[in-house]
């Protein structure tokens, strides 16, 4: 039968006791047997509301004959039971009840998303997961709870943006490092030499890809003693993996293969994110930005430029990913915000 992994969690009420009647409904219910359920860990609220008392998580291992909806159905149940009811997003609750991982199934519906979207960069889920189900895949990273789990401590403090063109790379970058310690990094960007080659990218493709991956290396340089000594946040408002997709528009094969050459020497030598956001928007949002915010020679670009773009960046980042990703929908900027900030905290 199917393995699958439950996340638990507290911070109303007796919190211990809710657990418990949580791991009790579990092992009453039909065709679901429970393995073994970790230690209970207090951890501080993240997101939602400003006062709210701290959680108690847990992840328990469960084999089941049910299939994924009706899995999560049982769940949602004992949420009921003990007196869940709708509320605010990420606020205080007697029970939350998470299936994080079904086997190494993969769902992504309007009801139901398999693995949990935003498991693989929270503390307060990482921590008890890893004590009981440690060798577990997280089918999309490629990654064990394990790795995801010592991910948190061994990387730098460092998140990484990336999207197509007009994503709003920039904005979410120095807004998130408004009114808290962070470092940010922004890619300069030459406009003459854009507008050149958006007039003739056969003739300035390689060159202009070139310079911005050697920028981007020397911005992201490993051994620059602002990553060792910096304890805080940096944030990027760009990503080096993502000079690999760019390039892919408007190198021709060979010119790739050269490239990609190049880009192999200097990734080894640059500091990779402790949680990349990949920004995605609809092609038309994407295409009135670039309307309005009339950067010399972008009126070229086509949906057909964006779909590539988008689909290069999504492939960058899911082969053999170097960090968890969070993707966000860019065209509403005020939900992605807290949406991040709320990533950055679990993580610490």
């Amino acid at each position: 039968m199917p393995f699958c992994l439950i996340g638990l969690g507290s911070n109303v009420g007796d919190r211990r006791g809710n657990l418990d009647f949580a791991l009790q409904g579990l092992a009453e219910a039909p065709a679901v047997r429970v393995v073994k359920c970790s230690a209970f860990y207090e951890t501080a609220p993240v997101g939602g509301p400003a006062g709210q008392a701290s959680y108690l998580n847990a992840a328990a291992v469960l084999e089941t004959a049910l299939p994924p909806q009706p899995m999560l159905e049982v769940l949602q149940r004992i949420e009921r039971q003990a007196g869940r009811r709708p509320g605010r997003r990420w606020s205080a609750r007697p029970l939350d009840l998470d299936l994080l991982l079904y086997d190494r199934c993969i769902l992504d519906g309007s009801e139901l998303t398999v693995p949990h979207p935003r498991m693989a960069w929270r503390r307060f889920v990482l921590e008890p997961a890893s004590e009981v189900a440690g060798e577990m895949l997280h089918p999309v990273l490629g990654w064990t709870i394990a790795r995801l789990r010592e991910h948190l401590d061994r990387a730098v403090p460092y998140l990484a943006l990336a999207g197509p063109i007009s994503a709003g790379k920039t904005t979410l970058a120095a807004s998130l490092c408004r009114g808290r310690p962070a470092r940010l990094l922004t890619e300069p960007v030459p406009e003459d030499r854009l507008a050149a080659f958006y007039a003739d990218p056969p003739v300035h493709a390689w060159s202009l890809e070139l310079e911005f991956l050697q920028q981007r290396r020397d911005l992201l340089a490993g051994d620059d003693p602002q990553w060792s000594n910096h304890r805080n946040w940096t944030v990027s408002d760009f990503w080096f993996d993502q000079s690999r997709a760019f390039a892919s528009l408007w190198l021709s094969a060979e010119q790739q293969a050269a490239f990609d050459v190049q880009y192999q020497a200097f990734r080894r030598r640059v500091t990779p994110p402790k949680l990349l956001v990949l920004l995605d928007a609809p092609n038309a949002t994407l295409l009135d930005r670039i309307r309005q915010r009339c950067r010399p020679g972008e009126a070229v670009l086509t949906e057909e430029h964006l779909n590539r773009l988008r689909t290069a960046l999504k492939a960058q980042a899911f082969h053999s990913p170097a960090c968890p990703v969070l993707t966000l929908d860019a065209s509403d900027f005020d939900a992605a915000l807290p949406e991040v900030v709320t990533a950055m905290d679990a993580m610490t």
